[in-house]
């Protein structure tokens, strides 16, 4: 067996009641090298699963017996599927990058119930990390996901994948043919030059052009196979795929698309994108496949907007009574609830609590591959991680990181997830004063990170001149070394934040404990909701003593004259 991916249990089921998808589980961007402020492509992925233990895989290169095969083992259950055969030379992986800095991400849209349950042996997990294996470049590996699920059968139901490679990025979304079909039905479509894309659980490729094969790639029954089904009847330039088979409802709109437009309203302002677009009330709204940012975003863009729970949109998570006193932007599921007979949502952000890990993945065509390939990794919430550089060309993963460190059931000092977690869910307590403290340990050690970019990689550079392997190796050093860097001081910190708000004091600089008063708005709260039981009753101002007024003083009788 090649490697196991017990690492998912079942993606996130929504609660019954809301037309949701029924896995709002990721969330990916994917940024054009004419889009970025460096040249480099770039895409993302936040992995997100209640059941998600996040760690770092590692698959050294390797050169295969004839006949040899591949075991391949759903990525969601840990399952055993099948086998097929395997490559004669496969290529170095660490996490979602492989040695020629090619990079995939995904995000589960489901679709059609009619499609679920397809016969085939090859699960989206397993497309991801043998394409990463086989293929150097974007175009290599939609072919190589593609010939895997026509040859042997797709397992999973609709997924959206981002695929890049230093020169292009490409959104390939496919979805199986239902119970005892082989195959999947498919289209790719390549990012123009200068426009970013995402997408979060909700298929996205719509109409494309049929004749256009340096931008489009699609299966040659994407069509035909809707017709056979009565799904469509409209001619051929018309066909959309996100809206045959998985079309948009208010919860694909709420939970999914909201996330899309949130990344595409902070890159590009300049649209106008209003809250319409997201909130599920003008389902006639539909957001573009990309935009043009307002700016060449930079990596720490990138990471910025992976950051987000609908800040200063009407969608704000930490504006209503739900995010209690310290104005947490989190809601613990389920999603979807009930009161009184009548249904609620709560919002669905980039940032959640339920991520395993995340990645920016950064990929530049003039350097060497194993230089110019950085994936910037982290693990747990996207608004409380530490993306730290691990490089494409390394020869091992940071142990802190590494698959098998520790288990999503075991708590381990030793597993960079879990010491993450332990502060992420110090900090959800107490948001707006402990986000303080974790945003500037984050902010030092990343700035660092980036500071520091340029001398390692002309380091690198003149190692790979005359020693490819030397630079290999440098690189590998170094990156174990700020993964080992960023767990020690985010332990640390889980440390200070124990001390400094010990039961609900605050600890200043000096050490002098205070005891901050809760803001005004939550009083307000508890008044409105507890008042006559808490107030303190008005003691009224004590009577005046009851006191007589004095006798009038007896007067003297006037004296009479005689009468004369």
């Amino acid at each position: 067996m090649i490697r196991s991916f017990s690492k998912f249990l079942p993606p996130l089921a929504v609660a019954a009641g809301l037309a949701a998808p029924a896995a709002l589980a990721c969330t990916s961007l994917l940024v054009s090298k004419g889009a970025s402020a460096d040249g480099s492509t770039l895409i993302t992925y936040a992995a997100d699963s209640h059941e998600l233990y996040g760690e770092l895989y590692y698959t050294p290169a390797r050169r295969n017996a004839p006949g040899a095969q591949r075991d391949i083992i759903e990525w969601d259950t840990g399952k055993f599927l099948g086998r097929i055969k395997e490559a004669p030379v496969t290529y170095s992986v660490v996490g979602n990058m492989n040695e020629h800095q090619l990079s995939i991400s995904e995000s589960t849209f489901t679709g059609r119930k009619e499609l679920e349950g397809p016969a085939g042996l090859i699960d989206y997990g397993s497309l991801i990390y043998t394409a990463l294996e086989r293929a150097k470049t974007a175009r290599e590996a939609i072919q190589v996901m593609t010939d895997l699920v026509a040859e042997y059968g797709y397992a999973s139901t609709g997924e959206s994948f981002s695929i890049a490679d230093p020169k292009e990025a490409w959104i390939l979304e496919m979805i199986g043919k239902g119970a005892g079909q082989k195959g999947a039905v498919w289209v790719a479509r390549r990012l123009p030059e200068g426009t970013i894309s995402a997408h979060a659980n909700q298929a996205r490729i719509r109409q494309f052009p049929l004749n256009d094969s340096a931008n489009v790639l699609y299966s040659k029954d994407v069509i035909s196979f809707a017709r056979e089904k009565g799904w469509f009847s409209g001619a051929d330039k018309d066909f959309s795929f996100a809206d045959t088979y998985h079309p948009l409802d208010f919860g694909g709109t709420r939970f999914a698309e909201g996330r899309v437009w949130s990344i595409f309203r902070r890159a590009a302002p300049s649209l106008g994108l209003g809250v319409e677009y997201a909130d599920g009330s003008h389902p006639d709204k539909r957001l573009p496949l990309w935009v043009k940012p307002d700016r060449k975003l930079s990596v720490q863009d990138v990471m910025g907007l992976m950051r987000d729970h609908f800040e200063g949109t009407p969608l704000d998570m930490s504006k209503d009574v739900g995010a209690g006193p310290y104005a947490m932007p989190y809601r613990w599921r389920p999603m979807t609830w009930k009161v009184d007979g009548k249904e609620y949502v709560h919002e669905r952000a980039i940032s959640t609590q339920q991520t395993g890990f995340s990645f920016v993945a950064q990929m530049r065509s003039w350097m060497p591959a194993p230089v110019g390939g950085v994936l910037w990794f982290g693990v747990d919430d996207t608004f409380t991680t530490v993306y730290t550089p691990v490089y494409a060309g390394v020869r091992r993963a940071p142990d802190n990181f590494a698959q098998g460190v520790a288990s999503r059931g075991q708590f381990s000092w030793d597993s960079s997830f879990w010491v993450f977690n332990w502060v992420s869910n110090q900090a959800y307590g107490r948001w707006s004063d402990m986000i303080v403290d974790v945003r500037k340990a984050q902010g030092e050690l990343e700035g660092q990170f980036l500071a520091d970019q340029g001398d390692i990689e002309k380091a690198a550079l003149e190692l790979y001149k005359s020693s490819p392997e030397q630079a290999r190796a440098y690189l590998t050093d170094y990156s174990c070394q700020q993964g080992s860097k960023v767990h020690t001081r985010w332990r640390k910190l889980g440390e200070q934040l124990l001390v400094k708000y010990i039961d609900g004091n605050v600890r200043d600089e000096s050490g002098k404990v205070n005891h901050p008063k809760y803001p005004d708005s939550w009083y307000r709260t508890i008044v409105r909701d507890a008042g006559p039981k808490l107030a303190v009753p008005e003691t009224p101002a004590p009577a005046a003593p009851d006191v007589k007024p004095p006798a009038p003083a007896p007067q003297s009788k006037p004296s009479v004259a005689p009468a004369p």
